[in-house]
């Protein structure tokens, strides 16, 4: 499970044409950025891009597969694809694959962030009750005996 310097240097110069690209090494993966998105996960020193329900076609017509991992039930696919080999060789169409992984993290974190913001908006429009008052009584004077 272990990704190589060497594979990440790979990637960072064949697709450096897309943008100010950074890899975060993590669960002894790595997950690739560019200008602060997330597009690409690396295990294994296997690449998976990031595809929706309309560009895994693309990637199901080449035979391959989601990035999975063991859950407490089971595998857990994720919505990061296999990276077909042959695109290593192939310098445009890899370009042109991670473009549309590119856009499918954009549109992705902004369905995300609507989301968010409409739930967080439902939350403050909820009539508050108002909040309790604390009065401040005037001091009592004792009663004087007359």
């Amino acid at each position: 499970m272990a990704v190589s310097q060497a594979f990440l240097d790979m990637i960072h110069e064949s697709l450096a044409p897309l943008g100010a690209l950074s890899a975060r090494r993590m669960f002894g993966g790595a997950s690739l950025y560019c200008d602060g998105i997330l597009f690409a996960l690396v295990d294994d020193d296997v690449l998976y891009l990031k595809a929706d329900a309309s560009s895994k076609a693309r990637f199901e017509s080449e035979g391959l597969g989601p990035f999975t991992y063991e859950g407490q039930t089971g595998p857990v696919a994720m919505s990061y694809w296999r990276a077909p080999e042959r695109l290593y060789d192939e310098p445009d169409e890899f370009l042109d694959f991670a473009r549309e992984a590119i856009s499918v993290a954009v549109k992705a974190k902004s369905v995300k962030s609507k989301s968010a913001k409409s739930k967080s908006a439902g939350k403050s429009s909820r009539a508050k009750p108002p909040e309790p008052t604390a009065k401040a009584r005037p001091a009592r004077k004792p009663a004087r005996n007359r």
